[in-house]
Protein backbone atom coordinates (compact mmCIF):
# COMPACT_ATOMS: atom_id res chain seq x y z
CA UNK A 1 0.00 0.00 0.00
CA UNK A 2 3.06 2.02 0.92
CA UNK A 3 4.32 1.48 -2.88
CA UNK A 4 0.67 2.24 -4.28
CA UNK A 5 -0.01 6.09 -2.56
CA UNK A 6 3.85 6.82 -3.29
CA UNK A 7 2.67 7.18 -6.67
CA UNK A 8 -0.27 9.39 -5.84
CA UNK A 9 -3.14 6.79 -5.32
CA UNK A 10 -4.97 6.72 -2.33
CA UNK A 11 -5.29 2.74 -0.99
CA UNK A 12 -8.46 1.73 0.74
CA UNK A 13 -6.66 -1.37 2.64
CA UNK A 14 -8.58 -4.05 0.74
CA UNK A 15 -5.64 -6.22 -0.76
CA UNK A 16 -6.04 -9.55 -2.74
CA UNK A 17 -3.06 -11.59 -3.09
CA UNK A 18 -3.19 -12.81 -6.84
CA UNK A 19 -2.01 -16.12 -8.17
CA UNK A 20 1.86 -15.10 -9.49
CA UNK A 21 4.91 -17.25 -8.53
CA UNK A 22 7.50 -15.25 -10.50
CA UNK A 23 6.77 -11.95 -9.31
CA UNK A 24 3.96 -10.29 -6.21
CA UNK A 25 0.34 -9.50 -7.56
CA UNK A 26 -2.12 -8.18 -6.07
CA UNK A 27 -5.58 -6.20 -6.57
CA UNK A 28 -5.51 -3.19 -4.69
CA UNK A 29 -8.70 -1.08 -3.61
CA UNK A 30 -8.48 2.38 -3.96
CA UNK A 31 -10.50 4.92 -2.31
CA UNK A 32 -13.67 6.01 -4.32
CA UNK A 33 -11.99 4.46 -7.56
CA UNK A 34 -11.72 0.73 -9.37
CA UNK A 35 -9.30 -1.15 -7.90
CA UNK A 36 -5.84 -1.61 -9.03
CA UNK A 37 -3.20 -4.74 -10.00
CA UNK A 38 0.19 -4.02 -8.79
CA UNK A 39 2.49 -6.07 -10.38
CA UNK A 40 6.08 -6.29 -8.04
CA UNK A 41 9.26 -7.30 -9.73
CA UNK A 42 11.81 -10.54 -8.57
CA UNK A 43 14.30 -8.75 -7.96
CA UNK A 44 17.17 -9.37 -10.19
CA UNK A 45 15.02 -11.07 -12.85
CA UNK A 46 15.16 -8.46 -15.37
CA UNK A 47 17.01 -5.49 -15.63
CA UNK A 48 14.98 -1.66 -15.64
CA UNK A 49 15.26 -1.43 -19.69
CA UNK A 50 14.08 -4.87 -20.55
CA UNK A 51 10.82 -4.22 -17.82
CA UNK A 52 10.12 -0.83 -20.05
CA UNK A 53 10.73 -2.28 -22.91
CA UNK A 54 8.16 -4.81 -22.27
CA UNK A 55 6.04 -1.65 -21.20
CA UNK A 56 6.52 -0.05 -24.37
CA UNK A 57 5.49 -2.99 -26.71
CA UNK A 58 2.39 -3.86 -24.38
CA UNK A 59 1.13 -0.06 -25.14
CA UNK A 60 2.40 0.16 -28.26
CA UNK A 61 0.20 -3.04 -29.04
CA UNK A 62 -3.02 -0.86 -27.04
CA UNK A 63 -2.35 2.25 -28.71
CA UNK A 64 -3.35 -0.10 -32.05
CA UNK A 65 -6.48 -1.11 -30.64
CA UNK A 66 -5.01 -4.97 -29.92
CA UNK A 67 -6.61 -6.29 -26.94
CA UNK A 68 -3.90 -6.31 -24.65
CA UNK A 69 -3.86 -4.70 -20.74
CA UNK A 70 -1.06 -2.29 -20.91
CA UNK A 71 0.59 -0.94 -17.49
CA UNK A 72 -0.70 2.47 -16.21
CA UNK A 73 1.34 5.95 -16.68
CA UNK A 74 2.58 6.76 -13.16
CA UNK A 75 4.01 9.87 -11.50
CA UNK A 76 6.87 11.04 -13.33
CA UNK A 77 5.77 9.99 -16.60
CA UNK A 78 6.57 6.42 -16.70
CA UNK A 79 5.39 3.10 -16.26
CA UNK A 80 7.94 1.72 -13.93
CA UNK A 81 8.39 2.57 -10.43
CA UNK A 82 10.54 1.76 -7.53
CA UNK A 83 9.73 1.91 -3.54
CA UNK A 84 12.75 0.37 -1.37
CA UNK A 85 14.49 -2.37 -2.93
CA UNK A 86 11.20 -3.31 -5.52
CA UNK A 87 10.38 -2.06 -9.35
CA UNK A 88 6.44 -2.04 -9.61
CA UNK A 89 3.93 -1.42 -12.14
CA UNK A 90 -0.14 -0.87 -12.57
CA UNK A 91 -2.46 -1.90 -14.07
CA UNK A 92 -6.19 -1.36 -14.45
CA UNK A 93 -8.40 -4.34 -13.33
CA UNK A 94 -9.62 -6.36 -16.11
CA UNK A 95 -12.11 -9.68 -15.52
CA UNK A 96 -13.00 -12.41 -17.51
CA UNK A 97 -12.66 -15.88 -17.76
CA UNK A 98 -10.55 -18.22 -19.67
CA UNK A 99 -11.37 -18.95 -23.55
CA UNK A 100 -12.65 -22.55 -24.57
CA UNK A 101 -10.40 -24.92 -26.14
CA UNK A 102 -13.64 -26.98 -27.57
CA UNK A 103 -14.66 -24.01 -29.18
CA UNK A 104 -13.07 -23.70 -32.69
CA UNK A 105 -14.48 -20.31 -33.51
CA UNK A 106 -13.33 -19.45 -30.14
CA UNK A 107 -9.86 -20.85 -31.49
CA UNK A 108 -10.25 -18.35 -34.65
CA UNK A 109 -10.43 -15.34 -32.71
CA UNK A 110 -7.58 -16.19 -30.62
CA UNK A 111 -5.68 -16.71 -33.51
CA UNK A 112 -6.81 -13.51 -34.92
CA UNK A 113 -5.40 -11.75 -32.18
CA UNK A 114 -2.72 -13.43 -32.09
CA UNK A 115 -1.99 -12.29 -35.85
CA UNK A 116 -2.30 -8.45 -34.68
CA UNK A 117 -0.29 -9.41 -31.86
CA UNK A 118 2.58 -10.30 -34.53
CA UNK A 119 1.91 -8.44 -37.05
CA UNK A 120 2.75 -5.23 -34.81
CA UNK A 121 6.06 -7.65 -33.19
CA UNK A 122 7.55 -8.22 -36.03
CA UNK A 123 7.51 -4.78 -36.90
CA UNK A 124 10.86 -3.93 -34.85
CA UNK A 125 13.47 -5.64 -32.50
CA UNK A 126 13.53 -6.05 -28.68
CA UNK A 127 17.00 -4.66 -27.83
CA UNK A 128 17.08 -5.76 -24.26
CA UNK A 129 15.17 -8.35 -23.71
CA UNK A 130 16.59 -12.55 -24.61
CA UNK A 131 15.44 -14.88 -27.35
CA UNK A 132 14.02 -17.92 -26.59
CA UNK A 133 16.62 -20.60 -27.59
CA UNK A 134 17.95 -24.03 -26.94
CA UNK A 135 21.01 -22.03 -24.99
CA UNK A 136 18.93 -20.15 -23.23
CA UNK A 137 15.93 -23.23 -22.66
CA UNK A 138 18.22 -26.23 -22.77
CA UNK A 139 21.47 -25.79 -22.13
CA UNK A 140 21.49 -23.26 -19.70
CA UNK A 141 18.85 -25.19 -17.70
CA UNK A 142 20.73 -28.28 -18.40
CA UNK A 143 23.88 -27.05 -16.52
CA UNK A 144 22.01 -25.43 -14.12
CA UNK A 145 20.28 -28.83 -12.76
CA UNK A 146 23.40 -30.79 -12.99
CA UNK A 147 25.97 -28.34 -10.97
CA UNK A 148 23.34 -27.43 -8.00
CA UNK A 149 22.57 -30.95 -6.74
CA UNK A 150 18.89 -31.43 -7.93
CA UNK A 151 19.09 -34.30 -8.94
CA UNK A 152 18.83 -37.94 -7.05
CA UNK A 153 23.07 -38.89 -7.72
CA UNK A 154 21.46 -42.78 -8.88
CA UNK A 155 19.75 -40.28 -11.75
CA UNK A 156 22.29 -38.02 -12.72
CA UNK A 157 23.51 -40.24 -15.62
CA UNK A 158 20.58 -41.07 -16.82
CA UNK A 159 19.70 -36.98 -16.87
CA UNK A 160 22.89 -36.44 -18.75
CA UNK A 161 22.46 -38.64 -21.31
CA UNK A 162 19.23 -37.78 -22.68
CA UNK A 163 19.37 -33.75 -22.10
CA UNK A 164 22.99 -34.33 -23.77
CA UNK A 165 21.53 -36.28 -27.22
CA UNK A 166 18.55 -34.44 -26.82
CA UNK A 167 20.04 -31.35 -27.32
CA UNK A 168 22.73 -31.95 -29.89
CA UNK A 169 18.98 -33.05 -32.14
CA UNK A 170 17.28 -29.73 -31.02
CA UNK A 171 20.42 -27.56 -32.14
CA UNK A 172 20.58 -29.53 -35.69
CA UNK A 173 16.40 -28.57 -35.90
CA UNK A 174 16.86 -24.81 -34.98
CA UNK A 175 19.63 -24.79 -37.15
CA UNK A 176 17.67 -25.81 -39.95
CA UNK A 177 15.06 -23.33 -39.41
CA UNK A 178 17.54 -20.39 -38.83
CA UNK A 179 15.79 -18.75 -41.52
CA UNK A 180 12.87 -18.77 -40.80
CA UNK A 181 11.36 -14.86 -39.11
CA UNK A 182 11.60 -14.51 -35.52
CA UNK A 183 10.07 -11.67 -34.08
CA UNK A 184 8.84 -10.16 -30.76
CA UNK A 185 6.86 -12.85 -28.87
CA UNK A 186 4.29 -12.28 -26.13
CA UNK A 187 6.45 -15.94 -24.95
CA UNK A 188 4.60 -17.16 -22.56
CA UNK A 189 0.66 -17.57 -24.54
CA UNK A 190 -1.64 -20.00 -22.76
CA UNK A 191 -5.02 -19.35 -21.72
CA UNK A 192 -4.24 -18.29 -18.11
CA UNK A 193 -3.11 -15.07 -19.91
CA UNK A 194 -5.45 -14.75 -21.84
CA UNK A 195 -8.77 -13.13 -20.41
CA UNK A 196 -12.09 -13.60 -22.52
CA UNK A 197 -14.66 -11.05 -22.24
CA UNK A 198 -17.76 -10.05 -24.30
CA UNK A 199 -16.69 -12.19 -26.89
CA UNK A 200 -13.38 -10.29 -27.07
CA UNK A 201 -9.56 -12.23 -25.75
CA UNK A 202 -7.44 -9.43 -23.50
CA UNK A 203 -3.79 -11.04 -23.05
CA UNK A 204 -2.27 -10.26 -20.18
CA UNK A 205 1.11 -10.34 -18.45
CA UNK A 206 3.61 -10.16 -21.05
CA UNK A 207 6.30 -10.50 -18.29
CA UNK A 208 8.13 -13.58 -20.22
CA UNK A 209 8.01 -11.48 -23.63
CA UNK A 210 10.78 -12.41 -25.81
CA UNK A 211 12.20 -12.79 -29.37
CA UNK A 212 11.14 -16.22 -30.59
CA UNK A 213 9.38 -18.18 -33.62
CA UNK A 214 5.92 -17.02 -33.67
CA UNK A 215 4.36 -20.46 -33.43
CA UNK A 216 5.82 -20.65 -29.93
CA UNK A 217 2.53 -18.09 -28.94
CA UNK A 218 0.06 -20.46 -30.42
CA UNK A 219 1.39 -24.18 -29.48
CA UNK A 220 0.41 -23.89 -25.91
CA UNK A 221 -2.99 -22.95 -27.08
CA UNK A 222 -3.26 -26.93 -28.23
CA UNK A 223 -3.83 -29.92 -26.57
CA UNK A 224 -5.31 -33.73 -26.78
CA UNK A 225 -4.15 -36.37 -29.36
CA UNK A 226 -2.44 -35.16 -32.93
CA UNK A 227 -5.36 -35.12 -35.05
CA UNK A 228 -7.46 -32.86 -32.06
CA UNK A 229 -4.21 -30.39 -32.19
CA UNK A 230 -4.37 -30.31 -35.98
CA UNK A 231 -7.70 -29.47 -36.28
CA UNK A 232 -7.51 -26.45 -33.21
CA UNK A 233 -4.05 -25.16 -34.76
CA UNK A 234 -5.98 -25.07 -38.43
CA UNK A 235 -8.62 -23.26 -36.42
CA UNK A 236 -6.76 -20.54 -35.03
CA UNK A 237 -4.29 -19.97 -38.49
CA UNK A 238 -7.62 -19.82 -40.41
CA UNK A 239 -8.07 -16.02 -38.09
CA UNK A 240 -4.45 -15.56 -37.28
CA UNK A 241 -3.45 -15.41 -41.32
CA UNK A 242 -6.43 -12.45 -41.65
CA UNK A 243 -3.54 -10.29 -40.22
CA UNK A 244 -0.56 -11.62 -40.24
CA UNK A 245 1.48 -13.84 -42.88
CA UNK A 246 2.29 -17.64 -41.55
CA UNK A 247 5.55 -19.58 -42.38
CA UNK A 248 4.18 -23.10 -42.20
CA UNK A 249 7.83 -24.49 -42.13
CA UNK A 250 7.64 -23.38 -38.28
CA UNK A 251 4.92 -26.06 -37.17
CA UNK A 252 7.96 -28.39 -37.22
CA UNK A 253 9.02 -26.64 -34.28
CA UNK A 254 6.44 -27.63 -32.24
CA UNK A 255 7.76 -30.35 -30.18
CA UNK A 256 10.59 -28.62 -30.39
CA UNK A 257 9.70 -26.28 -28.32
CA UNK A 258 7.88 -27.74 -26.00
CA UNK A 259 10.77 -30.31 -25.17
CA UNK A 260 13.04 -26.97 -24.74
CA UNK A 261 9.99 -25.72 -22.37
CA UNK A 262 9.58 -28.73 -20.40
CA UNK A 263 13.68 -28.14 -19.35
CA UNK A 264 13.31 -25.19 -18.92
CA UNK A 265 10.05 -25.36 -16.33
CA UNK A 266 12.11 -27.63 -14.15
CA UNK A 267 14.93 -25.62 -14.02
CA UNK A 268 13.06 -22.54 -13.18
CA UNK A 269 11.18 -24.30 -10.27
CA UNK A 270 14.40 -25.40 -9.17
CA UNK A 271 15.89 -21.41 -9.29
CA UNK A 272 13.39 -20.75 -7.32
CA UNK A 273 13.58 -23.36 -4.27
CA UNK A 274 14.51 -21.10 -2.12
CA UNK A 275 11.89 -19.03 -1.91
CA UNK A 276 9.02 -20.28 0.11
CA UNK A 277 6.43 -19.79 -2.06
CA UNK A 278 7.77 -22.70 -4.32
CA UNK A 279 8.29 -25.72 -2.51
CA UNK A 280 4.43 -24.94 -1.06
CA UNK A 281 3.17 -24.60 -4.71
CA UNK A 282 5.39 -27.73 -5.90
CA UNK A 283 5.70 -30.43 -2.88
CA UNK A 284 6.87 -33.25 -5.09
CA UNK A 285 9.55 -31.48 -6.81
CA UNK A 286 12.75 -31.89 -6.27
CA UNK A 287 12.45 -36.01 -5.01
CA UNK A 288 13.35 -39.11 -6.91
CA UNK A 289 9.92 -39.21 -8.23
CA UNK A 290 9.83 -36.43 -9.85
CA UNK A 291 13.20 -36.49 -11.34
CA UNK A 292 11.99 -40.58 -12.11
CA UNK A 293 9.21 -38.91 -13.85
CA UNK A 294 11.53 -36.28 -15.54
CA UNK A 295 13.62 -38.08 -17.14
CA UNK A 296 10.68 -40.61 -18.63
CA UNK A 297 9.34 -37.40 -20.16
CA UNK A 298 11.61 -36.19 -21.34
CA UNK A 299 12.60 -39.80 -23.27
CA UNK A 300 9.14 -39.58 -24.74
CA UNK A 301 9.68 -36.06 -25.73
CA UNK A 302 12.96 -36.69 -27.42
CA UNK A 303 10.71 -40.07 -29.81
CA UNK A 304 8.85 -37.37 -30.71
CA UNK A 305 10.60 -34.77 -32.59
CA UNK A 306 11.90 -37.29 -34.96
CA UNK A 307 7.71 -38.05 -35.61
CA UNK A 308 5.68 -36.32 -38.53
CA UNK A 309 4.61 -32.74 -37.74
CA UNK A 310 0.61 -31.52 -37.38
CA UNK A 311 -0.73 -31.77 -41.01
CA UNK A 312 -2.50 -28.27 -41.07
CA UNK A 313 -6.84 -29.40 -42.29
CA UNK A 314 -8.29 -28.20 -45.86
Amino acid sequence: MDGVESVGYLCDARILELNSYENRVYQIGIEDEEPVIGKFYRPNRWSREQILEEHEFTIELAENDVSVVPPLLLTGDTTLATFGEFEFCLYPRRGGRAPSLDDLDSLQVLGRHIGRIHAFGSQKRFKYRPQISVQTYGIDSRTFLLENNFIPDDLIPAYASVTEQMLVELEAIFDNASDINQIRLHGDCHMGNVLWRNEIPHFVDFDDARTGHPIQDLWMMLSGEADEQAQQLTAILKGYKDFCMFDHRQIRLIEPLRTLRMMHHACWIARRWEDPAFPRAFPFFNTPRFWSEHILELREQWSKLSEPSLQILD
